[in-house]
Order: C-alpha cells, then sequence, then structure tokens
C-alpha cells in the first residue's frame, strides 16, 4: 500500500526553463515526508499520514531523524502546476533504525495523461537526541509503517 501526498508547487521551485529545479525536488520530497511520517497537531483521520505520521518532531523530542542518503532519477521535466503533485510514498526497507522511504512523483491527481517525473529512495536513521547514536525502529513505528512496506525502487540507470 502507498500513501499519497497532494505537494504543492511554488514559483520560487521552478528555474529558468520554467521547470522545477533538481535541487528543488529534494525539498519537495522532504515536504511529503513530513507530512507522512511526523506527527503534527492535526491528528484527525482525514490528515496526510495521520495513521503513520508516529515520528515525534517537537522541540525537545527523545528522538531526531538524520538522512543517511538519498538517491533520487529524474525522468522528465516537471512544469509549472497550479494543482499539487501527487507524490506517493512507502517503505522499501525497514532495518534495526533505519529505514529507506520510496517516492515517485507523479503530476496532480486527474490530469491527463498521468505522467511519472521522479523517483528516489531516501535512507532515515532514528538518533537517539541525548546520547546521538541510532535508536531501533519501536514497536508502534514499525506497526503504523508495516502496513506500507513494499518493494524496493530498482533504479534504471546503474
Amino acid at each position: 500500500m502507498r500513501l499519497h501526498v497532494p505537494t504543492p508547487l511554488r514559483w520560487s521551485d521552478l528555474d529558468a526553463y520554467g521547470h522545477v529545479n533538481n535541487a528543488r525536488m529534494l525539498s519537495l520530497l522532504e515536504e511529503a515526508r513530513i507530512q507522512a511520517f511526523w506527527a503534527s497537531d492535526d491528528t484527525s483521520e482525514h490528515a496526510v499520514g495521520a495513521t503513520t505520521a508516529v515520528i515525534d518532531a517537537t522541540s525537545g523530542s527523545d528522538t531526531i531523524t538524520l538522512i543517511a542518503r538519498q538517491e533520487i532519477e529524474y525522468l522528465a521535466p516537471i512544469p509549472y502546476h497550479r494543482q499539487p503533485l501527487d507524490i506517493e510514498l512507502w517503505i522499501g526497507r525497514m532495518g534495526g533504525a533505519s529505514l529507506d522511504v520510496c517516492y515517485e512523483v507523479f503530476s496532480p491527481a486527474g490530469v491527463e495523461p498521468r505522467t511519472l517525473y521522479t523517483r528516489a529512495t531516501t535512507t532515515i536513521v532514528l538518533v537517539d537526541a541525548a546520547s546521538e547514536r541510532p535508536r531501533r525502529i519501536s514497536d508502534a513505528e514499525r506497526a503504523a509503517w508495516e502496513p506500507y512496506l513494499g518493494e524496493r525502487l530498482a533504479f534504471r540507470r546503474r
């Protein structure tokens, strides 16, 4: 199963060629990831990532998250859309203290033809804030994320 995170574009995401700048893609993926996995004040069942948003990102939290690796494959330039991009997320691997978040970035929902623009993977390490050492994924986190465990991305140009 995948999460669908609608992620709006901003004018500042575009480059001189009129499409999303490659470096800005990292920010868009970050926004989708935070919506999906980090707890927010909106705990309603309709909130994006409501069941998967179990990482406490508030100041003074016991856990911090570090990005260990990111890989992005750009498949087509992303033009400006007024509607949010449809970023699909799932977990490609869950280890002891780390997980791989996989993404596919599509044209906005309802826009035809549906276009796959970008595929990416981010490796996230959960770290104990006090010791600054990796910490194990908790049973609650694992239970929230297991329904979204799927196949790892296989990049085309390796």
